[in-house]
């Protein structure tokens, strides 16, 4: 069973960049709900607990059951804006969903027993993460919060792709899988490899810099009139 998430929210009637500046100064966050059945509604949160929950991967891509003056609803968030540099959400966004009705998430990714696997025991291995969520679709009931690939026997050399990761029940992958297109969620392959083929493309650069500098000189000197040339 999914775990409920709650948020607390009031109601706001002023509204405008100046009523949202207040309000950020007043430790609070400008919000607004929209869809379903129900008119869009302007709302405010409070910051410290909000941007406690933004750091959890659930408060990007689980149902969320949040409480505008007494009156909860399901909602998902669908837009958050963060200052430049400060730590402070400026603005957020919520859709409410319904029951019966299909929703797409980017779901995150969570790579286990990678350390237990073959190429994570291997010396000069290194296992990376090709993608960190993915696009599916589903009953709010059926969202999950995030998905388990096991890497427990990824060897060195192999790729995981996304048709091989299993899903919850009643969730669907957005993204169409065949034989031509089924990304890499994961990758084995040795430190070694990546740093000589870095160091071979640093090297390329450089001779290719060393040809264009030459090119340039050989023209230089082509242009340049000879003794006498030029004089009256």
């Amino acid at each position: 069973m999914a775990t409920e998430h709650k948020l607390s929210a009031t109601g706001r009637k002023d509204e405008g960049k100046g009523a949202s500046r207040r309000l950020r100064h007043a430790a609070q966050i400008p919000a607004i709900i929209y869809g379903g059945d129900d008119k869009p509604q302007s709302i405010q949160l409070e910051h410290e607990k909000t941007w406690l929950a933004s750091q959890h991967d659930w408060f990007y891509a689980s149902i969320i059951t949040l409480d505008v003056d007494g009156k909860p609803q399901q909602v998902l968030l669908r837009d958050l804006q963060r200052h430049p540099y400060k730590q402070l959400i400026m603005h957020l966004d919520f859709q409410r969903v319904k029951a019966n009705e299909a929703i797409r998430v980017s779901v995150p990714l969570h790579f286990l027993n990678i350390e237990e696997s073959p190429a994570g025991k291997a010396a000069d291995v290194s296992v990376t993460s090709e993608m960190n969520d993915v696009e599916v679709t589903c009953l709010p009931a059926d969202l999950p919060e995030f998905i388990e690939v096991d890497l427990g026997n990824i060897g060195v050399g192999d790729t995981v792709h996304l048709s091989s990761v299993k899903l919850p029940k009643g969730v669907e992958l957005v993204q169409k899988i065949d034989e031509e297109h089924d990304p890499a969620v994961a990758v084995a392959r040795f430190v070694k490899e990546e740093v000589e083929e870095e160091i071979v493309a640093e090297g390329e650069e450089a001779v290719e810099g060393a040809e264009g500098e030459q090119a340039e000189g050989d023209a230089a000197e082509g242009d340049a009139p000879a003794e006498g040339e030029g004089k009256e």
